[in-house]
């Protein structure tokens, strides 16, 4: 057993179950805690992935939940993800952290930044020069990759710039890098990062919000038919989740009564992906639900599908919290995904396809309707199986704190 350190997780869209999510960030602090270490995770008081957003009325409060300390930094509030005030917050979220190290009681050992944002990286940094603390460099998304790529950016933005210049500073400067991309060392390489100083750490699942599920709402169960062939879809509904092809794919099977679609989430493409659907009885949106239903909701699914553009950039890896999930769910995945290292495929737990593609999609959803049950039984085991093995924070958890202290 390694010695107990004092971990500072920054995360600026981190909740708690309470006030969104909750997510890796929070289940990795529970879990390095219950190893015995003292856990301080710090998030902006105001994100727009809040559903909740918690009441901070001093510049910074620290709560004690479950088995750690969360640390929330009073941040204004502000109308969506694209408002210029969501800007202003990764400024301001910087310079506010860099104070907790005059404020806070436990100076850290480690630090884990974790991005995006990335302006908030300067105040990580100026925590590991001011406590001699080790700095590991967390990339969930690689941004400003993935704003160039998929959100239209020209590279000569001044915040792109900027960007650019804080990511280079941070492989420089960090002692380690950790992603939940797990081909994400394909793309560090170009900052000759060295392979011993990366770790890939997947999004997982937490055993203790597994054992927390709760019955679905009447009012939602009820919407979703039980004499038909349900496949379904439960998350953000953005640019990037390529919802387009599964509407179309569902209207060319309308006149297959024995399929029928569920979506459930909201995003940005809600709307118009309704407006898709006009006049297609097969398809159902649903909004929202409670994260403790989530699992029961995936028990009405026959089989769960996921899919992706097909872009370059997904040769790094995905980070779909989904994912786990559907594993978990013991129910067969549909996966529409060109990109590197499907973990469909590689926990033999469904049947994965190429992006973008409405004929294959139609092919997959055809095929699988009329599969035994035995089979799709199988499929649902083998991802529940890889799940428990590969995917639990309370592995994980041990896995990240031991390669970082084995390889500084």
């Amino acid at each position: 057993m390694r010695d107990k350190k004092t971990i500072w997780i920054i995360n600026q869209d981190a909740t708690t179950p309470e006030t969104g999510y909750a997510g890796r960030s929070y289940y990795l602090s529970e879990e390095l805690s219950k190893l015995g270490h003292k856990v301080y995770l710090i998030a902006g008081g105001f994100s727009h992935l809040h559903f909740n957003s918690p009441e901070v009325k001093k510049a910074f409060d620290v709560r004690k939940v479950s088995t750690f300390n969360f640390v929330w930094l009073k941040l204004p509030s502000y109308a969506n993800a694209h408002s210029k005030k969501r800007i202003l917050n990764w400024f301001l979220f910087a310079f506010k952290i860099s104070r907790l190290i005059k404020q806070l009681s436990h100076k850290p050992d480690v630090v884990i930044y974790s991005s995006p944002p990335l302006i908030g990286f300067l105040g990580a940094l100026y925590i590991k020069i001011r406590s001699k603390a080790k700095l590991v460099f967390e990339i969930r998304d690689i941004w400003p990759l993935t704003l160039k790529e998929i959100g239209g950016f020209e590279s000569y933005n001044p915040l792109i710039l900027l960007m650019s210049l804080i990511e280079k500073l941070a492989y420089r400067k960090s002692d380690f890098v950790i992603s939940n991309l797990s081909n994400a060392y394909k793309y560090l390489k170009r900052f000759n990062i060295d392979k011993k100083k990366f770790l890939w750490i997947p999004n997982g699942i937490s055993l203790n919000e597994l054992s927390k599920c709760t019955p679905l709402d009447d009012c939602v169960n009820n919407l979703i038919p039980k004499d038909k062939f349900v496949i379904g879809y439960s998350g953000t509904l953005g640019a990037a989740n390529a919802m387009e092809f599964f509407i179309e794919a569902s209207k060319r099977l309308r006149n297959n009564k024995r399929i029928f679609f569920v979506i459930v989430g909201t995003g940005k493409e809600k709307e118009n992906l309704k407006s898709l659907v006009m006049g297609n009885e097969n398809v159902i949106f649903l909004d929202p639900i409670p994260k403790e239903q989530i699992y029961s909701l995936l028990q009405r699914f026959d089989v769960c599908y996921i899919g992706w553009r097909n872009h370059k950039l997904y040769d790094y890896g995905i980070g779909a919290n989904k994912l786990p999930e559907y594993l978990c769910s013991k129910k067969p995945i549909i996966h529409s995904y060109s990109g590197k290292k499907d973990i469909v495929k590689l926990a033999k737990a469904g049947i994965s396809l190429p992006s973008e593609s409405v004929e294959e999609l139609v092919k997959a959803f055809d095929s699988v309707s009329k599969y035994q049950q035995d089979y799709l039984d199988e499929l649902g085991r083998n991802g529940y199986e890889y799940a428990m093995q590969n995917l639990t924070y309370k592995s994980l958890a041990p896995k990240l704190i031991n390669s970082i202290y084995s390889n500084l």
